[in-house]
């Protein structure tokens, strides 16, 4: 019953209780969600055990004690031996001892304990012969004999002797004493250390009421999460539009717009042509024009030079040689003022013109728009045939809500766990109910060691008052028989304390033996293998508890023993705070993310996404208006304008020479001649021509400029003008082949890539909730503290000071013995004899007289 109830509440660590989704689910996120999605994180209790013990100043002693125990067991754990013997204990078996493999186990047994045996044989030996040693001598002294007789001899070494055995005495009951503090100190720490067992205790409790409490807010917020994935998708499916079809919209674009745009700078070039041939028009009426005007007015500058130039005062017998010289020099140039460019042969562009005017009463650039606006209306139409799917996923988003709020009612897990809660008060309750008869166990306990630490300090007693009534009570000059009562009273105090060492030492050692055998072994056989993990790998052997379990705990709670589950594993990620899902192996029971796949129906949000077909053949990039507007723009004769002409009469020069510089030079060399009428007249001349320059030689030069400009843009234009044309069209044909025909494939190939981002949210929430009981929810930390309090409280606590206690009153009843033989041998030295030896002078050399 208890199995079921544990796997139940392990159940409970995965669902929650009486979640109501739809009042903890947080509102809908209105902005368009990004890829990753934030969970956020999950509320952790706090666990405030602390499973860690330093013993202090005492440690030393602790040390020394395992020191004195690697000494006498220095064997390593015998792992093979202690599994031989469980799976003999745990198989049934009832195994007859004359078997050779039970007397292997013996031997091997024995040479472990050997150590052991031997310091308890010893004991033993020390508890039975010192009694009777005891016995004996108090009749051998009865008899007068084994130092019973009062009677010392006189030696003349006796001070020394006196001196030696005082030291060797008062070492040895300083070595006893330490003993005895080691004892009381070890005695002592048991006793406080059970205030920090008591707070160990209560705060393991609490941890796992921590854990209780916490474990069912941490699924209940895992599920509640699920809102999260819901809220994004249904923001992506309100969205589908400008996430799928503006996908869509980008992946066509690669080749849609490099068309329309070619289309567009097409538009644009028929503006320009328009604009260049009304150019060229103008231009050419008005340098057909101004170069008439310019023609006849230099015709007349000609005309009057002549005459000016035929002057008597030119070259008749009154001008002078430079004049003369002057005048011919100027007659001769008067072949220059010539018009250079000719424009009155060039042929007019009217025609071509007029077909271009005509091309441009069809608008391309708003056809053109209209092809853009059709093409990026691709989300909105993606959104309208969208529309059903959308719809059906929501539905199915309500379902799988439903679905995941549902799980607390298929198990009672909160009963589970409310039980769980219970039964710990309840356990907490009944160890605080036993604390004061544990406290009277231990105060009871406190006193028996106490009196056995007492025993030793009554002995010490007598022995160190002893000493100081023999040490303050010596006369040099005093004979045995005439001692002082002081010293006296130490002799008697030393036999005392004889008495009393013969009467308790083997008390002392048949509880020294008894508590080493027990403190010992549980030292060597359970705490260090603790501490190495050898006692895990004897609980993690296979096939130890039962034949056909390989790992205990799978088998014993999931009948699965071939699951890698063993009690060092869950030690060890309860040791790391992992969670309990993961320390326990639960996904080979329930596997959350196969429970969630199903309950989140992923497949069939998928296979809904299939099923989607998106036409996008209503799209149109270009009119056939636009079309044939394109058409007839290479069929406007801009191609059969004579540009060679017209770039010919446009390189040369308006004159032949430049008027300004003829007229400068002019006035120049009529400077040179006499003042006159002549040099007047020729600067009237020059005066003219410069007129002629600013009135039609500039117009006319702005105006061949413009025209040259036309023509050499409309030259670019017209060239293989047809074959641009047709490109254009091509381009623009196979853009729109591309959205009626092949825009399917890229339409599959987007809609997958949403499907995969949509069916990614849940297997985002999947993973994050695998992860998060993984590695977070319901961290079983109090677990191993618990595992660990029992070492500390055990070992720490109780077996350290235990054998810390043998091991001091071991000390001191060993050197007892010592203590024994030195203080009958110091009572002689202390004691007042009845007779003693006396050398008389007067009688016969060499005799001795006793005087009583």
């Amino acid at each position: 019953m208890w199995k079921t109830g544990l796997l139940l509440l392990f159940w409970g660590l995965l669902t929650s209780s009486e979640l109501q989704q739809e009042a903890t689910e947080p509102e809908p996120r209105n902005q368009p969600p990004s890829g990753k999605l934030d969970f956020g994180y999950v509320p952790q209790g706090v666990y405030k055990t602390l499973a860690y013990y330093e013993p202090g100043v005492i440690g030393i002693l602790f040390h020394m004690v395992h020191a004195f125990l690697y000494v006498v067991q220095p064997n390593p754990f015998p792992g093979d031996l202690v599994v031989k013997v469980a799976k003999d204990k745990f198989g049934a078996i009832q195994s007859e001892y004359q078997k050779p493999e039970n007397i292997v186990l013996t031997l091997q047994a024995i040479y472990y304990e050997t150590g052991f045996m031997v310091c308890a044989v010893l004991g033993l030996l020390f508890i039975v012969l010192l009694p009777l040693v005891g016995l004996f001598f108090c009749l051998c002294r009865c008899c007068e004999n084994c130092g019973g007789e009062m009677h010392q001899r006189q030696r003349k070494n006796a001070d020394c002797q006196r001196g030696l055995l005082t030291t060797l005495l008062f070492a040895t009951s300083l070595i006893i004493t330490a003993g005895v503090l080691c004892a009381y100190a070890a005695n002592q720490n048991l006793s406080s250390q059970l205030e920090g067992m008591k707070r160990l205790v209560s705060s393991n409790l609490k941890d796992l009421q921590t854990f209780a409490n916490e474990t069912p807010t941490q699924i209940d917020y895992l599920i509640a999460q699920y809102a999260t994935a819901k809220y994004t998708v249904i923001s992506d499916l309100d969205n589908v539009g400008p996430l799928l079809g503006g996908n869509i919209h980008v992946e066509l674009g690669t080749e849609v717009h490099p068309a329309l745009d070619g289309v567009l700078r097409m538009a644009g070039a028929m503006r320009e042509t328009k604009e260049a041939l009304e150019n060229v028009s103008v231009s050419l009426e008005v340098l057909q024009e101004a170069t008439g005007k310019l023609h006849f007015n230099l015709s007349l500058v000609r005309s009057s030079l002549n005459r000016t130039l035929n002057d008597p005062g030119c070259s008749g017998e009154d001008s002078d040689a430079t004049t003369t010289q002057l005048c011919r020099s100027i007659h001769s140039s008067l072949a220059q003022l010539h018009v250079s460019a000719n424009f009155t042969r060039l042929p007019d562009v009217n025609n071509q013109l007029e077909s271009v005017n005509q091309v441009l009463k069809t608008d391309l650039s708003d056809i053109i728009q209209k092809g853009f606006s059709s093409f990026n209306d691709t989300p909105g139409m993606v959104s309208d045939q969208m529309r059903d799917v959308v719809e059906g996923a929501r539905g199915m988003l309500d379902v799988i809500s439903t679905n995941i709020s549902s799980f607390s009612k298929v198990f009672p897990v909160h009963s589970s766990l409310a039980n769980f809660t219970n039964f710990i008060i309840h356990t907490q309750s009944k160890i605080e109910d036993s604390y004061p008869e544990i406290d009277q166990i231990d105060f009871y306990r406190w006193i028996c060691c106490t009196g056995l630490c007492c025993m030793v300090v009554l002995i010490l007693a007598f022995n160190f008052l002893a000493i100081l009534c023999g040490t303050m009570g010596y006369d040099k000059h005093a004979s045995p028989t005439t001692r002082g009562c002081v010293s006296n009273t130490g002799g008697t105090l030393l036999m005392a304390g004889v008495g009393f060492s013969f009467l308790f030492s083997w008390i002392l050692m048949g509880v020294v033996t008894a508590t080493f055998l027990v403190g010992g072994n549980v030292e060597k056989l359970v705490c260090e293998p603790f501490h190495t993990k050898e006692l895990f790998k004897v609980l993690d052997t296979p096939h130890l508890v039962n034949p056909e379990w390989r790992n205990f705990i799978p088998g014993y709670m999931y009948n699965d023993s071939d699951l890698d589950l063993t009690v060092e594993n869950f030690y060890s990620n309860c040791k790391n705070n992992r969670s309990l899902y993961s320390a326990m192996r639960l996904d080979k029971v329930f596997n959350v993310t196969t429970l969630l796949n199903s309950s989140l129906y992923t497949k069939e949000v998928a296979k809904m996404f299939d099923s989607v077909k998106i036409d996008l053949r209503g799209i149109v990039l270009l009119e056939s208006e636009g079309k044939q507007s394109l058409i007839d723009f290479s069929e406007t004769g801009i191609a059969e304008i004579n540009y060679a002409a017209y770039l010919a009469e446009v390189n040369k020069g308006v004159t032949l020479v430049d008027l300004l510089s003829y007229a400068n030079e002019l006035e120049a060399q009529t400077d040179l001649m006499p003042k006159g009428p002549l040099q007047t007249s020729l600067k009237g001349h020059a005066n003219s021509l410069r007129q002629i320059h600013s009135q039609l030689v500039i117009p006319m030069e702005q105006a061949m400029s413009t025209l040259n400009q036309s023509i050499r843009l409309l030259e670019r234009t017209a060239s293989d003008l047809p074959n641009k044309i047709t490109d254009v069209l091509k381009t623009i044909e196979a853009a729109q082949y591309l959205i009626s025909q092949n825009a399917t494939h890229v339409a599959i190939q987007e809609t997958e890539k949403y499907k995969q981002t949509i069916v990614g949210y849940f297997r985002q929430y999947i993973e994050w909730v695998r992860t998060s009981l993984t590695m977070e929810v319901a961290a079983c930390k109090p677990f191993s503290n618990i595992v660990d309090t029992v070492e500390i409280v055990a070992c720490s606590f109780l077996v350290d000071s235990l054998n810390t206690f043998w091991f001091g009153l071991g000390c001191c009843a060993l050197f007892l013995l010592p203590s024994i033989i030195l203080s009958v041998k110091l009572a002689k030295f202390y004691r007042r004899m009845d007779t003693e030896d006396v050398y008389d002078d007067s009688s016969v050399s060499g005799t001795w007289h006793f005087t009583l």
